[in-house]
């Protein structure tokens, strides 16, 4: 019976099979490669293996795309047929748990797997993805500290596991320890594009953003990639860009970038956020906001992912497309019926949002202060980071500048870089209602 590079038993693999799956193990941790090709290679490489169809199956339910999801459940279906250890019936059941649409079931399911296999590079790196996307900051950072002390320098993959640590301690704010553990990661892997994103955050979050320009554009051969990941980092850049007051060099960073009539679904949340904040600025933007509606035209009425539906709306509405906007309220106040982990963040956070975007559009600025007021401080259940959930304070910002100067909603909850930055967040002094004003 085979194991994987860190000692785990894998039924039914061939040398070939588990070579493509550690390929692809190794890509979704430095953001580099086709992981999901990669996955798909290794069970038509070896169809009995059982884990090759375990990682096809997650890699396809983490992306925010339900598209991808018939391809999970036939993996689910070709798992349960074949011969399994425990740890890998503990797959089966966490992945069949996540299909049904319960998200913290499946964290839940697939973090004990990491916390009972800690050497499970699989299982860990499942399990803080699921925690980004649930917004679980906290646990981004310690699920993966928990496992540190059954690593070491010499293991491969090691530098991954360092990089998923880095961003966690960054979402919880230990800044100087990210710094210090993206740049381990940076000398073990030059191109991991995950420590690069890490530190980005950093520089973001403490207002470096001169230096961040000069950072990236050094290592610009170590990032620069095709794909969403790249996309992301090249987002990031633009977000300098505008902090540093060159709307101009951070437009034609989303033409270069991010206007890829062809990009998926994360690439469209990044062009969503950029076009947003150059609205918000003032900047003139032409057809494009015609064209990314268009673009997230045909997942209106997903509303699979509350953080999607979100920046699907920032699209609607500058586009002006009151149709689009009408047809993902409808569609959102409908999930709600359903339950599930989504039903929880559309209820929370995915609906009002929405509103509050939609009575935006229309120049109800009232209504869109009234609606997004609350919403900062519980915007985590989205999902995402801190710098990408900063577009409700940016917003809400701007709506009560706008607002008729006799609603004066009580601000005293809000953090001061709520409109700082591009992000929108970090410190935690409260301001008055008037200084905001």
């Amino acid at each position: 019976m085979r194991t994987d590079a860190h000692g785990n038993i894998v039924t039914g693999a061939t040398l070939r099979a588990l070579e493509l799956y550690e390929r692809a193990l190794d890509g979704f941790l430095a953001w580099s490669g086709d992981s999901r090709t990669d996955a798909l290679l290794a069970v038509e490489e070896a169809p009995g293996f059982t884990m090759g169809h375990a990682m096809v199956a997650l890699l396809h339910m983490v992306g925010r795309d339900p598209t991808w999801l018939p391809v999970a459940r036939a993996s689910l279906a070709r798992l349960r047929e074949l011969p399994q250890t425990e740890r890998e019936r503990s797959y089966a059941a966490a992945i069949a748990t996540g299909l049904t649409g319960d998200f913290e079931g499946i964290r839940s399911l697939i973090g004990g797997i990491a916390k009972r296999y800690p050497r499970d590079l699989l299982a860990l790196a499942m399990a803080h993805t699921l925690d980004y996307l649930l917004g679980d900051t906290r646990a981004q950072r310690d699920r993966v500290a928990a496992a540190l002390p059954a690593w070491s320098r010499a293991d491969h993959g090691y530098h991954g596991v360092l990089a998923m640590h880095a961003f966690g301690l960054e979402e919880t704010g230990e800044y100087d320890r990210a710094e210090e553990t993206a740049f381990a990661v940076l000398d073990l892997a030059p191109a991991n594009l995950r420590a690069h994103h890490a530190r980005a955050h950093v520089l973001e979050m403490q207002g470096r953003t001169a230096e961040g320009v000069r950072w990236m554009e050094e290592r610009l051969a170590h990032w620069d990639r095709p794909g969403a990941s790249g996309t992301h980092v090249w987002w990031h850049l633009s977000l300098y860009h505008l902090d540093l007051g060159d709307a101009k060099r951070a437009l034609e960073i989303y033409d270069a970038r991010l206007a890829d009539e062809g990009a998926g679904v994360s690439e469209l949340i990044d062009a969503s956020a950029l076009l947003w904040r150059l609205k918000l600025r003032g900047t003139t933007l032409g057809e494009r906001w015609t064209r990314l509606a268009d673009r997230w035209a045909p997942r209106a009425e997903h509303a699979f992912c509350a953080f999607s539906d979100v920046h699907a709306m920032l699209a609607f509405v500058g586009a002006g497309r009151r149709d689009l906007q009408q047809r993902l309220l409808r569609t959102q106040r409908r999930r709600l019926a359903l339950g599930g982990t989504n039903e929880e963040m559309i209820r929370n956070v995915g609906l009002p949002a929405a509103e509050a975007l939609a009575a935006f559009g229309r120049g109800d600025y009232a209504r869109a202060a009234e609606r997004l007021r609350w919403l900062p401080d519980v915007s985590h259940r989205l999902g995402g980071s801190h710098a990408q959930r900063g577009i409700l304070g940016l917003t809400l910002r701007e709506a009560l500048k706008r607002r008729p100067r006799t609603l004066l909603p009580q601000l005293g909850f809000l953090q001061r870089a709520s409109w700082q930055t591009s992000s929108g967040v970090h410190t935690l002094q409260p301001v008055s209602a008037s200084s905001a004003a």
